[in-house]
C-alpha cells in the first residue's frame, strides 16, 4: 500500500526512451494555474508529446532533465521532465517557438 501522502498519477506515459513519466492531479493544476495557463485542456497533447516526440534533448544545465518536443504549428509543445532511475515526472510544459540547445538524444 502506498504512503498516505502519495497521490495517484493523473496520467503516465512511457516515452521512446523507455521512461515512464507521470504527473499528479495537484501538480498538473499547479502547472496550468501558475506556470503556464495556456496549457489548460492540453493533457492529450502533452501525453502525445511524451509518447511520440519529434525530438528529445537533454538539458545543458541538469543531466537528469529532458525536454520532449512535438510540433504544434506555429510552435512546439515542450514537456520538461526529470528522469530518476527509469522513472520520471513532469517539471513543466509550455509552447515555444524554438527548440533549446542541448544534446539531442532521440529524433523521430
Amino acid at each position: 500500500m502506498p504512503p498516505e501522502d502519495c497521490e495517484s498519477p493523473y496520467f503516465e506515459v512511457v516515452t521512446p526512451l523507455g521512461v515512464c513519466i507521470r504527473t499528479t492531479p495537484a501538480y498538473w493544476e499547479k502547472i496550468i494555474t501558475f506556470k503556464h495557463p495556456t496549457m489548460a485542456g492540453q493533457e492529450e497533447a502533452v501525453q502525445q508529446t511524451l509518447r511520440e516526440p519529434s525530438e528529445i534533448r537533454q538539458s545543458q544545465s541538469d543531466p537528469d532533465v529532458y525536454l520532449y518536443y512535438k510540433p504544434d504549428p506555429p510552435y512546439f509543445i515542450c514537456v520538461v521532465a526529470r528522469h530518476l532511475n527509469g522513472d520520471g515526472f513532469i517539471i513543466t510544459t509550455y509552447r515555444t517557438n524554438r527548440i533549446k540547445i542541448g544534446a539531442s538524444l532521440w529524433t523521430a
